[in-house]
């Protein structure tokens, strides 16, 4: 199974993929990350913090990103070289959030594509903002 290539990749193409954030997704991220900040996944001293309530590890929410890249645009087979993001605003557990990818740029001779990519909320908040480099596959 292989995603798109670059001859078959536009300016302006987009896909997205979207994921309500449980309570077993900030624990399993913790466990697999080791990140155990009391801000995701202790409720008493999240109370306590600006945000009121737990709050979902930030790259949990980019991890959508790469789910976009690696699984729809380009797709299986792309190779991740580079990303850049902004956390803007933060993703509550109980929250649905979609991170949707669009095609920027594209370099055909060294199949390169630009992605800006762009994660919201089910309020229709921008969350998490950026942009990413892919080498699609041949």
């Amino acid at each position: 199974m292989n995603g798109l290539s670059i001859d078959k990749i536009s300016i302006g193409q987009s896909a997205s993929f979207g994921k309500t954030i449980t309570e077993t997704d900030v624990y399993m991220f913790a466990g697999i990350t080791g990140d155990f900040n009391p801000a995701h996944i202790n409720e008493p001293y999240a109370e306590g913090t600006m945000f009121k309530k737990r709050i979902a590890h930030g790259m949990l929410g980019a991890g959508l990103i790469s789910t976009v890249l690696g699984m729809h645009l380009p797709g299986p087979g792309s190779i991740y070289l580079k990303q850049d993001l902004k956390f803007l605003a933060p993703v509550y557990i109980g929250d649905t959030i979609t991170a949707t990818c669009t095609v920027k740029e594209k370099n055909d001779e060294k199949n390169r594509v630009v992605l800006e990519c762009v994660v919201k909320n089910q309020d229709g908040k921008d969350v998490i903002a950026g942009e990413a480099m892919i080498m699609p596959p041949k």
